[in-house]
């Protein structure tokens, strides 16, 4: 039977270097520069370290300096390509900063949104990134009350003095309308989730403001959010392209509801999709290998990945309590094959 090899202590690292316990410390926490130890000593530290593969108690470190150095990134559904890139962004700005993240997928459900964060707020977590389902105001503004360091991606909440990252989504859905418009195309469908969420509400207003304005009629379904019944939405969809026969574009209020559709216009007829006019809110890397490729209103991705970290880093460095970032960045529409001119 094999004993458990004791890990060594501050102690035992010390007596073999014949140094403080301090001193240790303070490379082990990458404070030696900053504590002026010198560059030779915090190198045989750090070669010592690597030579006993001597890996620090979390748990201890946390219990010593209050911190986990952990954070927490809290979406819908991260498998979902936007959220799945941010978060891959995340980590490695995290990863340079001495930070470990962890991903988790609400579903917009707003009970599992509420045991994530009383988990994570009772597990010490550093701080939360979190795009927030309706109806989760009560939690996010005890987080706040307690002086948790949270920022909001996606949707802010209108009652709350929070940090938030989101986009221009009421212009973004004007610009992709327009563009169909200019490309000739008068029987715009809007394809959009049945949700009381405030990119949602922004999206669909600025369909109906550009179609409104050129003196067409707006023409939108809305389907339900469940994740776990995309057959059932997929079949909605069919029936609405089919009863509106005279519908000559599409524009879909997400990325997903885009993949849906398309494997729905495939199903009615593979040569519909040549016929009709196609654009998405949300890009994806997918949208470039079809045929024809499909157009897309971009999300500024890296850009809103690291104003992401930036807000939270100051945060969480900065005792005092900033004023609120709240910060609306613009996307970009990227046309391909499915919107150009009729």
């Amino acid at each position: 039977m094999f004993m458990k090899k004791k890990r060594p202590s501050l102690k035992d690292i010390a007596e073999v270097l014949n140094i403080s316990t301090t001193t240790v410390s303070f490379v082990l926490n990458g404070k030696g520069a900053e504590k002026k130890i010198s560059k030779e000593l915090i190198a045989r530290v750090e070669t010592y370290l690597k030579e006993i593969n001597y890996k620090p108690n979390l748990v201890a470190r946390s219990l010593r300096t209050g911190s986990t150095r952990v954070l927490v990134f809290m979406v819908e559904d991260i498998s979902n390509h936007f959220f799945s890139k941010v978060g891959r962004l995340i980590e490695d700005i995290c990863y340079k900063n001495d930070y470990r993240v962890l991903f988790c997928s609400t579903e917009n459900n707003v009970k599992r949104t509420q045991e994530l964060i009383h988990l994570f707020h009772e597990r010490q977590v550093d701080g939360f990134i979190i795009v927030p389902p309706p109806g989760i105001e009560k939690e996010i503004s005890y987080l706040l009350e307690n002086e948790v360091p949270v920022v909001l991606f996606d949707r802010k909440i209108p009652e709350l003095e929070a940090d938030y990252v989101i986009i221009n989504n009421y212009e973004g859905a004007k610009q992709s309308t327009q563009h169909l418009i200019d490309s000739g195309y008068k029987n715009i469908a809007f394809i959009t989730i049945d949700l009381d969420q405030i990119q949602m509400h922004d999206r669909e207003a600025g369909y109906r403001a550009t179609i409104e304005n050129a003196g067409f009629e707006p023409q939108i379904l809305k389907l339900p959010y469940n994740t776990s019944n995309v057959v059932a939405s997929r079949e909605k969809m069919k029936d609405f392209f089919k009863s509106n026969k005279n519908i000559d574009a599409l524009f879909f209020a997400t990325n997903y509801l885009s993949q849906s559709g398309l494997k729905a216009i495939h199903q009615i007829d593979p040569q519909l999709i040549n016929k009709l006019g196609i654009i998405s809110f949300d890009d994806s890397g997918f949208f470039e290998m079809y045929s024809p490729t499909i157009s897309a209103f971009a999300q500024p991705v890296d850009e809103m990945a690291n104003q992401l970290m930036k807000i939270l880093l100051n945060k969480l460095k900065n005792k005092e309590k900033p004023k609120p970032v709240k910060l609306v960045l613009e996307g970009t529409l990227v046309e391909r094959e499915s919107s150009s001119k009729k």
